[in-house]
């Protein structure tokens, strides 16, 4: 009958720290040290009278030297499975080959791998079948493992950035009654209790800003936020987004703490702001370059197109570069479609698009010098949106204005349109300083950081098509992707 497995086990040193503590012994040299270690065999194999075992845990990786002669229940150590997790107490020591090694005096059977653990060293050929069993990919995919954990350094170390220059991160409702701050479809719910639906938040944005006018000056959220949108690379329905708000700031403020912030995050990571992304090089040095969406639109198509231009011409000119136009496009959203259609994805970047169409914009500040036109712009790296940044609106009897347009707009059938927002017209009332403000998406920017193709890859449970259970398979990979 095998031992039972305790409810506890302490170990007394990570693996790294005993690698780490050891790197240069000679072949053949026995340590003293005492250390109690605990993880998934990884690899194992059996030579007569000695057994070896890669043992892993978070940290790292170490071999497991056990001779029979005195290793306990030497017969049970021969038969361990791919993927069991075993605690481990033993001297450290080197092999004559010169591995660092544990040499067991106790060892006991912490958890057995019920289900074959794949090969390390092959990993996991099914991509579905990684993102559906992270819990498995994370052990046998060195790639997912190493990007995951970069993650988690980027936020925490985005998070401290922002810190440092007298950011408050806050927490704000993931339930709204009104979706709103940004241009998406929400999921919908329903409060029993109170017997009301509620919206899962398509963005932070307007919580925040009723923060800064509460006198919470600069403050961020890093924050899940939820649209019910299609699949693609790019795009998966619950997603990170990291949002700042800062008073006495417009969006030249925010140009600049965005390539601060990215540029400190490659310095930091990689050691340098000279990236490759899909073998193309990308220089975050600061500063980027700057460049109206108008100017950009007539650099790459040869047409120049603005706000004050008739509609109908600029149906025509959208109609000969190829870009399809719904009825009741105004000029500012034509001119968007043109600019999506025609020239975003040629921008590799980096660089700040400047100055979009107000129509388009309804949470940001007219320009100051251009009319119809808003002080608002996007952060383009690689070829994708990275960022959104604003001069916040801060005028109410405008922001009624602007939502009053949206909800005639949803009225015409834009699911994405926002809805009128009466406490937060009631809160500008109370009074917004001039306000800078900024989301950029965390995903995206792990993907650059990490050179990762699709957000899949860089969300530990990516949304998936439902696997069916007992019909023998699970689901296929989702089929209907977006670029």
């Amino acid at each position: 009958m095998s031992a039972p497995v305790p409810y506890r086990y302490e170990p007394t040193h990570m693996v790294a720290e005993v690698v780490n503590a050891y790197p240069a012994l000679e072949p053949g040299t026995e340590t003293g040290q005492q250390v109690t270690i605990a993880g998934r065999v990884m690899l194992r194999r059996h030579q007569g009278k000695l057994a070896f075992a890669q043992l892993h845990d978070s940290s790292g990786h170490i071999q497991i030297f056990a001779p029979a002669v005195s290793t306990p229940d030497f017969e049970a150590f021969t038969k361990l499975s791919l993927g069991d997790w075993i605690g481990v107490t033993g001297e450290v020591m080197t092999t004559k080959r010169g591995e660092l090694s544990v040499r067991p005096s106790e060892w006991v059977l912490l958890a057995e791998a019920k289900r074959p653990f794949p090969d390390k060293w092959h990993g996991i050929a099914d991509i579905d079948l990684r993102y559906r069993q992270r819990y498995v990919d994370l052990w046998v995919t060195e790639e997912s493992r190493r990007t995951l954990l970069m993650r988690s350094r980027i936020v925490s170390m985005t998070r401290r950035f922002l810190e440092d220059r007298r950011f408050l991160e806050v927490e704000t409702p993931t339930f709204h009654p009104i979706p709103g701050g940004a241009a998406a479809k929400p999921f919908v719910t329903h409060h029993n209790a109170l017997d009301v639906d509620l919206f899962l938040r398509i963005a932070p944005e307007l919580y925040l800003k009723r923060l800064v006018v509460g006198g919470f000056e600069r403050v961020f959220e890093i924050a899940r936020v939820f649209r019910n949108e299609g699949l693609s690379p790019r795009h998966n329905p619950e997603f990170t987004m990291l949002e700042l708000y800062q008073a006495y700031a417009d969006y030249h403020d925010m140009m600049d703490i965005t390539e601060a912030l990215v540029a400190h995050l490659a310095t930091e990571l990689l050691g340098t702001t000279k990236l490759t992304y899909g073998g193309r090089e990308l220089d975050v040095t600061p500063p980027w370059p700057r460049a109206t969406i108008g100017d950009l639109i007539a650099e790459h198509t040869g047409r120049r197109v603005t706000v004050d231009m008739p509609v109908a011409e600029l149906r025509t000119i959208a109609g000969e570069l190829g870009v399809h136009i719904e009825p009741g496009y105004g000029p500012g959203k034509i001119i968007l479609e043109i600019y999506e259609k025609t020239t975003e994805a040629k921008l590799w970047g980096p660089i700040f698009v400047l100055d979009h169409p107000k129509e388009v914009s309804p949470l940001a500040r007219d320009h100051r010098e251009v009319p119809g036109m808003v002080e608002r712009f996007e952060g383009i790296l690689a070829g994708r949106e990275l960022c959104n940044a604003y001069s916040e609106l801060i005028d109410p009897v405008e922001q009624r204005a602007r939502f009053e347009d949206q909800v005639v707009q949803k009225a015409a059938g834009d699911d994405e349109a926002m809805d009128l927002d009466e406490d937060y017209v009631r809160a500008l009332e109370y009074g917004l300083p001039p306000t800078g403000g900024l989301g950029i998406g965390i995903d995206r920017l792990v993907m650059l950081l990490t050179d990762t193709p699709t957000i899949r890859d860089v969300i530990l449970f990516p949304t998936l098509r439902p696997e069916q259970f007992g019909s023998g398979h699970g689901a296929t990979v989702v089929a209907d992707e977006q670029e």
